[in-house]
């Protein structure tokens, strides 16, 4: 069963902007460049992902889908682009950026009245093949719950061994 719905999709890529902000805004750097361990992301560099993609992913991608051209093959994604882009700027510059990327992308989407029909309309992924339309929008989604869900993962881990025996009962510590 396909649960794709593109008016309840954007309910979620609408709230991202805040959520990232309110969890995010007025922490110390001990919290916003906090990481995992060696080759893994900080807050800041997954809200510089974030931006990344706002610009060169999602709509880019449904375009070319939504296209008359022949070739509609996506161009890679550069998932460290973040590490140049932004350097030298602020977590509250950045926050700005991605709300208003994002708050752009969702008006171009939204003007495209996008019906149900070209859900299974294709693109070529340079990893996976074909794709549909539907599944690059839910992807769209996953993705920035999966960056929610890592955010906080990683905020976690910065009390890892600071819980004690807590550590059993709180699974965000375990994954």
């Amino acid at each position: 069963m396909e649960n794709f719905n593109l008016n309840q999709s954007i309910e979620i890529l609408e709230r991202t902007p805040q959520v990232l902000d309110h969890l995010l805004s007025g922490l110390s750097d001990e919290w916003i460049f906090t990481n995992e361990g060696a080759d893994t992301w900080s807050p800041y560099d997954i809200v510089g992902h974030l931006i990344h993609g706002e610009k060169t992913d999602w709509m880019t991608r449904l375009e070319i889908i939504l296209s008359d051209s022949e070739n509609r093959t996506f161009a890679p994604f550069d998932r460290f682009a973040q590490f140049e882009d932004s350097k030298g700027k602020s977590l509250a510059e950045l926050l700005s950026t991605f709300k208003t990327l994002r708050m752009e992308n969702l008006v171009r989407l939204k003007a495209l009245n996008l019906s149900s029909d070209l859900n299974d309309q294709q693109g070529i992924h340079p990893a996976f093949g074909s794709v549909t339309l539907s599944e690059l929008l839910s992807t769209w989604v996953v993705h920035d719950l999966n960056h929610i869900n890592q955010i906080t993962r990683v905020l976690a881990h910065r009390y890892q061994s600071d819980v004690g025996p807590w550590k059993a009962y709180l699974k965000v510590l375990s994954i």
